[in-house]
């Protein structure tokens, strides 16, 4: 995959990062995305990465929550944010989309915005040549690819943390700088 380590993937690697804590695998399915199904201290949980583009990816999740009769309120996504300092986290429910085209997607076509969201940050472009889209896209320094894989490693575990210690706690626990911890 082209695009697999850069910023516009810090979702799907989290969940990569949470299969591999909890010792599944992600697999292609027949719907449209790689799906594992697992459990985490007695609770059933369905991992998945949309095959979808980002932009899409609303019809790949509203395909895996009628097929599996998950209730969009138990849904928790979890994506990159060019609002928030690289390596910073944000959970929420509810919300806007704040311009990111696939909780725009999401939204739409499971006709809520009451889900869980795992916000990654990315930061922004430092220039004015370059626009969201083309930095999301564009290879990371290591400096910048480490930091991300620190904040990937933490939305693992907000996960883990909003299944067993609800929103509240998480939101203290996951909404501080990273600097602050």
């Amino acid at each position: 995959m082209r695009y697999r380590r850069s910023r516009h993937n810090a979702g799907a690697r989290a969940i990569d990062r949470l299969a591999k804590t909890l010792g599944s695998k992600l697999k292609f399915s027949k719907l449209p995305a790689e799906v594992a199904e697992t459990r985490t201290d007695g609770v059933r949980l369905l991992l998945a990465r949309p095959s979808t583009y980002m932009n899409d990816s609303g019809r790949a999740l509203a395909a895996l929550l009628r097929y599996y009769r998950i209730d969009p309120e138990n849904l928790v996504v979890i994506h990159d944010d060019v609002d928030l300092p690289s390596g910073a986290l944000r959970v929420k429910k509810g919300g806007g989309s704040a311009g990111h085209h696939g909780i725009e997607s999401i939204t739409d076509v499971i006709g809520t915005k009451d889900f869980f969201r795992i916000r990654v940050g990315v930061g922004r472009p430092v220039t004015d040549e370059l626009v969201p889209p083309d930095f999301l896209l564009r290879p990371m320094s290591k400096q910048e690819a480490a930091l991300l894989e620190d904040a990937e490693s933490r939305a693992a575990n907000a996960v883990l943390a909003l299944i067993h210690e609800g929103l509240d706690t998480t939101m203290n626990r996951f909404n501080a700088s990273p600097k602050a911890r």
